[in-house]
């Protein structure tokens, strides 16, 4: 297969993940942390994205969900430029760029409004503007200083590239704004030992999805102490070695950590490569199952994602569905004008103000509510596949 026929593989992979992900904007409501930032009047960069787009394109999914989703092709873009000339193959290429496409971390990244997608692409970004020009783009060093403060970790990790490449500008640099990074931001390291460890890699395993992860652990590891390493490496080698030592004392925020994490994919698989083709036939048997093993649990979570509305059909319990919170609302929204009511009362205020973005605003002509407070109300129950996942009784003043 030429290159040409692989660059068409690529492309049909990305649209056609593309497409999943429009499909799964119209099956997910907003959060009650999403209409937050939205309705937030603090200046912020996803308060600036998600109001600039819904005003251009109007106040719905697809506009809010929209320039994460851009953020995403963009990311599969940059890394797939950016893995030219990594590997021996074009066939092992596709399948780095296909395992990040994938993961269950970058694709709720690319679906839900967080900073994560965002920090991915611009790290990316810097990487194969220094792959096209052999050089550190300082410009867009001090740009990242406002975008997010979670760059702090690539700042810290550039300063590490810089001390093993002898690169005395960089390191200079790259101190500086790490120390200005985490002067005006920071991180919160404080109190005592909580035995957060675990947890930390309970997070990862959900986001690279468990067998994978425990590769990639072994494979940055590897990488470490006997390998060549790339400025890949050490990116994302400190933000897991940060996320991991910050976690025996805290519970972490992941998202500041994971973005720079997701981007070595290619160095796993490439490792990976390396470690099946030193060997003789007859002893990659287990190195081939470990990969039918960890594509299948992987093709199964981003199935997991896909359908996952059928998983209620299998739950007592509606509420402890993975993805509960980012459900129920705009079938609520929708079954509520379909009555001609754009107007309702909930003490639950964070409902409200999901409600909200689907233009059911605040009035105490209609109460809604999960409490059955007397015999003189209309049942709302919201279904998926005929299984009533959440119920609501409506009142009128």
């Amino acid at each position: 297969m030429n290159l040409n026929r692989y660059n068409g593989v690529f492309l049909s992979l990305l649209f056609f993940h593309t497409a999943v992900l429009l499909y799964l904007t119209n099956e997910f409501s907003i959060s009650f942390k999403e209409a937050y930032i939205y309705f937030n009047s603090e200046l912020s960069l996803l308060s600036l994205i998600t109001n600039l787009s819904t005003t251009l394109f109007g106040q719905n999914d697809f506009a809010l969900r929209g320039p994460f989703i851009l953020f995403y092709i963009g990311s599969s873009l940059l890394l797939y430029y950016l893995t030219k000339d990594f590997f021996k193959t074009e066939l092992q290429r596709v399948i780095s760029v296909a395992i990040f496409m994938i993961l269950p971390g970058v694709n709720s990244a690319a679906l839900l409004v967080n900073e994560s997608i965002i920090v991915v692409f611009f790290t990316l970004l810097y990487l194969v503007i220094y792959k096209i020009k052999k050089r550190h783009c300082y410009v867009l060093l001090i740009l990242f200083l406002f975008l997010d403060n979670s760059f702090a970790i690539l700042f810290l990790g550039l300063f590490f590239y810089s001390l093993a490449k002898k690169n005395n500008k960089l390191l200079v640099v790259s101190l500086i704004l790490f120390g200005i990074s985490m002067s005006y931001f920071g991180f919160d390291i404080g109190g005592k030992p909580k035995s957060f460890l675990l947890d930390t890699f309970g997070i990862y395993a959900s986001i690279f999805s468990p067998v994978l992860f425990l590769y990639f652990f072994y494979a940055i590891y590897r990488i470490g102490i006997k390998q060549e390493k790339e400025i890949m490496w050490y990116i994302s080698a400190t933000a897991l070695g940060l996320s991991l030592i910050f976690s025996l004392r805290q519970n972490i925020k992941i998202e500041d950590f994971a973005p720079f994490v997701v981007i070595a994919i290619p160095l796993m698989v490439k490792l990976f490569s390396h470690s099946l083709n030193v060997r003789l036939k007859e002893f990659r048997k287990i190195h081939y199952n470990m990969m039918r093993l960890a594509l299948g649990v992987l093709i199964v979570s981003f199935l997991g994602l896909v359908f996952n509305k059928y998983i209620y059909i299998f739950l007592e319990n509606s509420s402890k569905h993975f993805t509960y919170k980012y459900h129920i609302v705009k079938e609520l929204s929708e079954e509520l004008k379909s009555r001609n009511i754009n107007e309702v009362y909930t003490n639950d205020s964070k409902l409200a103000l999901r409600l909200r973005f689907y233009g059911i605003n605040s009035s105490e002509k209609y109460i809604i509510s999960r409490r059955l407070f007397n015999n003189r109300y209309e049942l709302i129950d919201i279904k998926y596949f005929n299984r009533i996942v959440e119920r609501y009784y409506l009142y009128k003043r």
